[in-house]
């Protein structure tokens, strides 16, 4: 039983660990609060609550490669978090508290849920010894559709980074009721997680509420102002069967907001699912939803923040995967251009956007996949644009304000690399979690690989752990991980053996530039 000041929660014993599951942090989000900012759910009395079960996932289209795993229940009332933590860690000795990592799934804003199986914690709490939090936040158009521009007073904006941000005050006011120690936080994301870590460093409301941070595979710079979030929403309008824009003069804007918050639900995930496709094909290299540079919460583009050392100056791991883009291509999703013509038409609208930039030519850009095939050549392009150099912007800035360890993890399974996938987006997340068999679905170890899997397994979760300890990212045995500097550009590459390279991304800093590269 944990006591908390936000009530008196009954979990479960697992094999050393301590769980509990479906922890209710903001009111159901719904009638009235749909589209608005997230309320911190009242404290509970003296009764206990059962927590050994986890809470809906938020509204979402049935995605094969985000599994949310048998049995997920998904409703708009979905705010709820689940916490694990060492058997020993104890609420009554602060000077024991354990470290505390936050995770914050990713899906491409649209998709996914603290409660896949691939983010069972005990794995990893066992490992680490750290009190481990995961977070569910509101999705697609119900979390990052700004409505605020048809029709102002009406609606709130950044629903779901708020919903992160509730969250973590949460967590400063109970985890110590869980053994954890709210003095040392580390939040850490993959892909759309990761992108909500770094908007986070750039999010002077959030200082205080982490002291660490690690974005995995972040799309940095996928960020955007109110006007491309206005012409989402003028779109989103349309999609669900409205006339867009300000809805006419027929249509007030509280006309727009009583008929938006009698939608069922079904009918606003369909809609923003097609925006969520529509977006990007027509405006290739951007998203649907995303954070909104709105000014107040976010009051500027986070690529732009910690390119220029300007954001929450706490020690930061940043990466990404060698071969980001090859996910996909083989999923034919929109959301990544790869092909030469999508390509040439992303830079194009860059260009018509950013009149005046010095913007890379494409000898310039192409100097940087000297001898590289030409199937290889519009995956390379695209992984660079949209992951690898916004996190390579990102570390070079933030480390002159904060230590920083930057990564590429290279490793494939003998099967993902058959099949041409590589270390494609999302691969290194089984073995940061411990979680390596993924159900009899699973292909990933289908030729082998099991025995090379747990020893990268081990280190990573011993570099992320130690971090969150407050100490260096090191592995027993293994390659020293070295801050990145100006000077040595040191990176790490997870692999079968890890190893440390210097400037490992000289070729392609050369051919971007320094220009930080982002639709506005």
């Amino acid at each position: 039983m944990a006591e908390a000041p936000a009530g008196r929660f009954d979990g479960e014993d697992l094999d050393g660990v301590r769980r509990w599951r479906g922890i209710r942090y903001a009111l159901a989000p719904t009638g009235a609060l749909r589209w608005r900012d997230p309320v911190a759910a009242p404290d509970g009395g003296a009764a206990a609550v059962p927590t050994r079960s986890y809470g809906p996932a938020a509204p979402q289209q049935s995605n094969p490669a985000v599994p949310l795993g048998p049995d997920t229940a998904t409703d708009e009332d979905c705010l709820f978090l689940n916490v694990w933590a060492p058997e020993s860690a104890s609420a009554s000795d602060s000077a024991d508290a354990r470290p505390v990592m936050v995770w914050i799934h990713g899906g491409a804003y649209t998709f996914g849920s603290a409660s896949q199986p691939l983010f069972d914690g005990a794995a990893l709490v066992r490992a680490g010894d750290v009190v481990l939090v995961t977070i569910n936040y509101r999705l697609g158009a119900l979390g990052f559709l700004d409505l605020s521009g048809v029709a102002p007073g009406e609606f709130d904006g950044n629903l779901a980074l708020k919903d992160v941000l509730l969250a973590l005050r949460w967590v400063q006011r109970n985890i110590a009721a869980f053994g954890g120690d709210p003095g040392r936080v580390t939040v850490f994301g993959e892909s759309a997680g990761g992108g909500l870590v770094t908007t986070l460093l750039a999010t002077p409301s959030a200082e205080g509420l982490f002291h660490r941070a690690i974005a995995q595979s972040s799309p940095v710079s996928s960020v955007y102002g109110p006007e491309r979030a206005l012409s989402v929403a003028e779109r989103f309008l349309v999609e669900a069967g409205g006339s867009g824009g300000s809805g006419g003069p027929a249509e007030t804007g509280t006309a727009i907001a009583a008929r938006l918050r009698e939608l069922p639900v079904d009918e606003i995930v369909r809609a923003g699912t097609a925006v969520y496709a529509s977006v990007p094909d027509d405006a290739p290299g951007t998203l649907a939803f995303a954070p909104v540079v709105d000014g107040a919460l976010v009051p500027e583009a986070p690529v732009t923040v910690l390119s220029e050392g300007r954001g929450i100056p706490v020690p930061l791991i940043i990466g990404t995967n060698r071969d980001e883009a090859s996910l996909f291509k083989f999923m034919k999703s929109p959301l990544i251009p790869i092909t030469g013509d999508r390509l040439e038409r992303m830079f194009d609208d860059m260009r018509a956007e950013l009149p005046g930039a010095d913007l890379p030519t494409e000898s310039q850009v192409l100097g940087a996949y000297e001898g590289a095939r030409h199937r290889a050549l519009g995956l390379g392009i695209a992984r660079d644009i949209g992951f690898r150099m916004p996190s390579l912007w990102a570390a070079e800035g933030h480390a002159r304000v904060a230590p920083v360890w930057f990564y590429r993890f290279d490793h494939s399974s003998p099967f993902l690399h058959l099949i041409g996938l590589g270390a494609t987006h999302a691969t290194e997340l089984p073995y940061l979690w411990g979680n390596l068999d993924g159900g009899p679905k699973d292909p990933t170890f289908r030729l082998g690989g099991r025995r090379i899997a747990r020893r990268i397994s081990a280190r990573m979760q011993q570099r992320w752990t130690g971090f969150a300890h407050g100490r260096d990212p090191e592995a027993d045995g293994a390659a020293q991980w070295l801050p990145y500097t100006a000077d040595a550009r040191d990176t790490l590459v997870i692999d079968g053996i890890d190893r440390s390279a210097p400037d490992l991304d000289r070729a392609l800093r050369l051919g971007w530039g320094d220009r930080v590269l982002t639709f506005e």
